[in-house]
């Protein structure tokens, strides 16, 4: 991409979204008391990102540009996937 010959690793976090592999920082269980307020500073910030179609949040995604993406895949699930990335890389 951009004529650097580098390409970017794309991962699935669910219904055909995706995200930059290098750009997360972490995924996450949703399910304590800091995630769900992390959750909401994001959305008051505007760095909120729901990619899981209205579906159970199973995992949050933060990536390096701050913003907060809610997946509905499993972090184990989001684990492994961007393990794979890092060794195709």
């Amino acid at each position: 991409m951009g004529g650097s010959g580098k390409r970017l690793k794309l991962v699935n976090v669910g219904f055909g979204n995706v995200v930059v592999a290098s750009r997360v920082v972490a995924v996450v269980s949703p399910n304590s008391a800091p995630m769900r307020k992390l959750k909401e500073a994001a959305r008051e910030r505007g760095k909120l990102i729901d990619a899981s179609r209205g579906r159970k949040t199973r995992a949050i995604i933060i990536t390096d540009s701050d913003h907060v993406i809610l997946s509905a895949v499993q972090p184990e699930t989001l684990a492994q996937r961007l393990a794979e990335e890092d060794e195709g890389a």
